[in-house]
C-alpha cells in the first residue's frame, strides 16, 4: 500500500470505531490490534483486508459520497452469500452484516478472507498454461450453471426478488441511472434504450442472478487455477432472468483481434480460453437450452457496464473514490456504448437492429 493510499484510508475506515464492534462479534474477541489495507479492484464498493494478527477478513462498504443505494446494497451481498454458503456455488462465509451507520458511517459487512488469487489482467492470465486457461473457462461455466440451477426456495431466497418483469425493470433502472450520473451528453444511451425496449425478450429462465459474473470476480486456488474457491462481488445479485449473467460474462469475455472490454483489457484473449461463441454454446449445452436471443443480453450488458463506469467516473470527479486506477475510467464509457450499438446493429432481431 502506498503512502497516498494510507492517507486516504486513515479517515475513511475508522478502526477505532470498528475495533470494539468486531471485538463483540468475533468468537473469543479480537486476537490483537486491528489493521486494514485497501484491496485493489474494489472500484465500485471500497473493499478492505482486515486482520487482527490471527484472523483475516474482508470488509466491504458502499462508495463514499453520493451513490445509488440499490446498486450498492451490503445487505443484498451478505444475504445471498449466507444463503449459498453450503451450496454447489463456493462463496466466503459472512461473519457479520452491520446496518448501523453509526459504526462506520455506512452499512457494511465482513466476510472470511479466502486464500487464493484473482486474475484481472492479461499479465495475470498469461501466467497460466494453455490447458489451465481452458480449465478455468470450463470451471467458470460449470459454476455459473450451478448457480442458475439452484431453486431459490431451497436456499431460503424465495421471494427475495421478482423474476417477472425483471428485464423491463433493469432497462428502466439503468436508463434512470445514466440520467442521474452522466457527466457529458451522449446520443448512444437513448438510442440503445429505445432498441432494447422495443426488442425486450420474455423471462424464460428465472433464477438467482449474480449480476457481475466475470473472471476478476472469481477467486481460484494458488496451486490450481481451474479450481474456484469463491465467487465474489454480489452487490447486484437478485432473482431475475439468468441469461442476464450470460450477457455480462460475454461482455467481459475478450477475444484476440476483437475490441476488448476496457475493464478486462484482453484478460481472456489468450490461447486456451474459449471464444465468446464457445462461452455461449458451453453454457447452453450445460443447461440443455436453446438460446436464440442472446444478442439482446450482450448488448444490454455492454450498456449496463458503461453506466457503472460512468457512475464511478462521476464519483471520481467529485473526489469520493479511494485508491488508484480511476483516472481513465471516463474514457472507457464511450467505446463500450459504441460497441453496444455495433452489436445491436448486427443482431438477428430486427427491432434490436433498429430496422
Amino acid at each position: 500500500m502506498t503512502a497516498t493510499d494510507a492517507d486516504r484510508i486513515a479517515p475513511a475506515l475508522d478502526l477505532a470505531a470498528l475495533t470494539p464492534y468486531l471485538d463483540e462479534v468475533v468468537e473469543g474477541g479480537l486476537a490483537g490490534a486491528l489493521k486494514a489495507d485497501l484491496v485493489a479492484g474494489g472500484r465500485s464498493n471500497p473493499t478492505y483486508a482486515l486482520t487482527d494478527g490471527t484472523h483475516d477478513w474482508i470488509l466491504r462498504r458502499p462508495p463514499y459520497g453520493e451513490y445509488v443505494a440499490s446498486g450498492h446494497d451490503m445487505g443484498r451481498e451478505a444475504r445471498v452469500m449466507s444463503a449459498l454458503v453450503d451450496s454447489a456455488v463456493p462463496v466466503p462465509r459472512v461473519l457479520v452484516h452491520c446496518e448501523d451507520e453509526a459504526v462506520l458511517g455506512a452499512p457494511f459487512y465482513v466476510m472470511d478472507r479466502l486464500d487464493g488469487r484473482t486474475f484481472r489482467t492479461p499479465a495475470d492470465t498469461a501466467t497460466m498454461s494453455e490447458s489451465e486457461r481452458s480449465g478455468i473457462s470450463a470451471s467458470m461455466l460449470d459454476t455459473l450453471v450451478d448457480l442458475h440451477s439452484i431453486h431459490p426456495a431451497d436456499v431460503g431466497l424465495e421471494g427475495w426478488g421478482r423474476p417477472d418483469g425483471y428485464l423491463e425493470r433493469q432497462v428502466s433502472r439503468w436508463g434512470r441511472q445514466w440520467e442521474a450520473v452522466a457527466t457529458t451528453e451522449r446520443s448512444e444511451p437513448a438510442e440503445l434504450l429505445a432498441r432494447l425496449t422495443r426488442s425486450l425478450p420474455p423471462t424464460r429462465f428465472p433464477g438467482i442472478v449474480h449480476g457481475d459474473y466475470k473472471i476478476d470476480n472469481i477467486m481460484v486456488a494458488h496451486d490450481d487455477p481451474t479450481r474456484i474457491l469463491g465467487v465474489l462481488d454480489w452487490e447486484m445479485a437478485t432473482l431475475g432472468d439468468t441469461l442476464a449473467d450470460l450477457g455480462v460474462l460475454v461482455s467481459f469475455w475478450d477475444e484476440a483481434g476483437q475490441f476488448f472490454n476496457p475493464i478486462t483489457q484482453g484478460a481472456t484473449a489468450l490461447p486456451g480460453f474459449l471464444d465468446a461463441r464457445g462461452v455461449v454454446e458451453g453454457y447452453a449445452t450445460r443447461r440443455d437450452l436453446a438460446i436464440d436471443d442472446v444478442d439482446w443480453y450482450i448488448v444490454f450488458a455492454d450498456f449496463k457496464i458503461a453506466v457503472i463506469l460512468e457512475q464511478i467516473h462521476s464519483r471520481h470527479l467529485q473526489g469520493t473514490t479511494v485508491g488508484d486506477g480511476f483516472d481513465g475510467i471516463g474514457d472507457m464509457v464511450g467505446p463500450l456504448l459504441e460497441r453496444a450499438l455495433e452489436r445491436a446493429a448486427a443482431a438477428s432481431d430486427a427491432a434490436l437492429r433498429g430496422a
